[in-house]
């Protein structure tokens, strides 16, 4: 059966960053044209999309008047004005993920209180108004103070082990989340289409830098039993068909050391847990997005080869325009895989690009990626 005219619909992405990048180089092998809207003028997304426009995502004019040239909007980044998507979608362009999602993802309090009404495992919580409240409740700790709104990228997070940290805590809306004595981090992406067609990736595991809280390493597929990945999967689509959402979700999970899976927090775009998937799985998170939204058949979600994924950020001490080390000598070996983002300038552990490593044998992926990791240095010509 053929698609019916794809490339007749415009789909609009809201944000123009890396992953909006990797969502048009998927969607040029179907002719599909994208329109971008974003705040940076040097997007990565700026030069190769079909329509670039500058403008805040926040802004419900804009917001609302990118969406009018649009067929199907979708978005690479939550924060943004979900009254506009709103009223697009009750004008009929289709918004995908819906926007009520977005606002619900777009409160980590709210997002916590719908895993509780809805029989999610989590980690329990508590709402806290401000700090004064925090420390009020310091005989929780050690617990994970973060923001309900606006945090992203390990931004909005604090570790509060005992009563000496409480100065760090939030002073604005936000949560005290206990703190979990986690054997590993994992994730799963699950996606879904109008029709109701879900594909659930292999779980992966997840490493993250000790100060940036960003993943630094990720291995697919996670090291852990059956029983485990079983319970991550049934996890990660309950969440996905109890929110009724259509599009791709990255599930974020502990592993705790009693064989609990708990979900941390949910992405309702694709994900830094997924960039493997380009060279290591049949169909890419970044197409199996574009074929989600716009309603077309789901592809084979399934893991090729074992591989590594490795986060290149900015390195410490450097600011400005972009130097590369090691990526020469990194290309030399085989089933080494760079995708750099197109940022021209860096900054100390900025998402510059990921480097997607496959190797059969999963010990010498391991070691391979920690040497290339080394390899690989993010700096500045300044």
């Amino acid at each position: 059966m053929a698609l019916k005219n794809p490339q007749s619909k415009i789909l609009g992405v809201l944000g123009g960053g890396q992953l909006g990048r990797m969502l048009i180089q998927s969607a040029i092998n179907y002719n599909q044209d994208i329109h971008i809207l974003d705040p940076d003028p040097n997007a990565p997304c700026k030069d190769i999309s079909q329509k670039f426009t500058v403008g805040s995502l926040k802004d419900f004019d804009i917001v609302y008047a990118f969406g009018q040239g649009c067929d199907v909007l979708t978005v690479e980044i939550e924060n943004v004005n979900t009254e506009a998507l709103e009223k697009l979608s009750s004008e009929g362009k289709q918004v995908y993920p819906q926007p009520e999602i977005l606002r619900l993802i777009q409160d980590k309090r709210a997002q916590k209180q719908f895993y509780k009404q809805h029989g999610i495992p989590t980690a329990d919580f508590i709402l806290t108004a401000d700090k004064a409240e925090v420390i009020r409740n310091s005989g929780f700790l050690p617990a994970v103070n973060k923001l309900g709104k606006e945090g992203y990228d390990g931004r909005g997070v604090q570790i509060l082990r005992t009563a000496a940290d409480l100065e760090k805590a939030f002073d604005a809306p936000g949560l005290l989340e206990k703190l979990i004595d986690f054997e590993k981090e994992i994730a799963v992406t699950v996606a879904r289409n109008e029709s109701g067609e879900f594909v659930s990736y292999p779980a992966v595991e997840c490493a993250f830098h000790p100060t940036a809280n960003l993943v630094e390493f990720l291995f697919a597929p996670a090291e852990i039993c059956r029983e485990v990945e079983e319970k991550a999967q049934e996890i990660a689509k309950d969440v996905i068909l109890k929110l009724g959402m259509v599009g791709i979700l990255a599930v974020e999970m502990f592993v705790t050391k009693s064989g609990e899976v708990l979900v941390n927090e949910i992405a309702p775009r694709p994900h830094n847990s997924g960039h493997h998937t380009i060279e290591a799985n049949f169909t890419s998170q970044f197409e199996q997005h574009l074929r989600a939204v716009m309603n077309w058949p789901l592809g084979n979600p399934d893991l090729r080869c074992p591989a590594a994924m490795i986060n290149l950020l900015g390195e410490e001490g450097y600011s400005g325009p972009v130097e590369v080390e090691g990526q020469e000598e990194a290309l030399a070996e085989k089933g080494v895989y760079i995708h750099m983002y197109g940022k021209k300038l860096t900054k100390p552990f900025r998402k510059m690009g990921h480097v997607t490593i496959l190797d059969d044998n999963v010990d010498n992926l391991k070691k391979r990626a920690s040497r290339i990791k080394e390899l690989i240095k993010i700096k500045s010509t300044q």
